[in-house]
């Protein structure tokens, strides 16, 4: 039980940590369509826990090209998602695309946003096993299914909260709707790039420096 209010501490700091989860959120709740969004991302939570159960997560912590591509791949998304969000901030009008409204559509990028968010990786690859004890009565799969369900149920809280808290707040301020929108979606190209860079230093640097 300690190890597990442990976890709930450290994940929990993650979670309220604003980044493209949040922007994500936001602009989803500007739409209306907070739902299919948070859904989507805790199906990311959840299949980031059962890849780490299934102890694929010990393979990519071991081949860190497989950790690289993945890093490079969830940063390209977020910075496609952020010149998305610039290109057509959310607002909350009358009349708009109903295709932006597709359940599917939403939690299809929810699942993304989150899945491949290299915060994601970094909780489940290399701290969430450190929670965990061999030695213990429970499985250790048992063991992270519980630590990632723990994890998941505090992303639903804050995340509902951030979404329902953007329609109730800015959903009668277009304006500020979308001036909101434009700075999440700044703040995905901003998480991408800075991503991009650190990984491209990383494969640039001599080897030992």
């Amino acid at each position: 039980m300690s190890s597990l209010a442990a976890f709930w501490v450290l994940s929990f700091l993650f979670v309220i940590t604003p980044g493209a989860d949040w922007a994500y959120a936001i602009s989803a709740g500007l739409r209306g369509r907070v739902t299919p969004a948070i859904v989507g991302m805790l199906f990311g939570h959840l299949a980031a826990t059962a890849v780490v159960a299934a102890g694929v997560g010990t393979l990519l912590a071991g081949a860190p090209v497989a950790l690289t591509v993945l890093t490079v791949a969830g940063a390209t998304y977020l910075v496609w998602l952020g010149v998305g969000t610039l290109r057509k901030p959310s607002a909350p009008i009358a009349g708009e695309d109903p295709a932006a409204r597709s359940w599917a559509r939403w939690a299809a990028k929810g699942a993304g946003v989150s899945g491949l968010n290299p915060k994601v990786f970094l909780l489940f690859l290399a701290l969430l096993p450190q929670f965990t004890d061999p030695s213990a009565s429970w499985p250790l799969w048992w063991q992270i299914g519980v630590l990632g369900s723990v994890h998941t149920a505090s992303c639903a809280v804050v995340y509902t909260i951030v979404g329902v808290g953007a329609r109730t707040v800015l959903g009668a301020r277009p304006r500020a709707a979308r001036i909101v929108t434009r700075l999440s979606g700044a703040a995905m190209i901003g998480i991408g790039a800075f991503l991009l860079v650190e990984q491209l230093i990383h494969v640039t640097r001599p080897a030992g420096a």
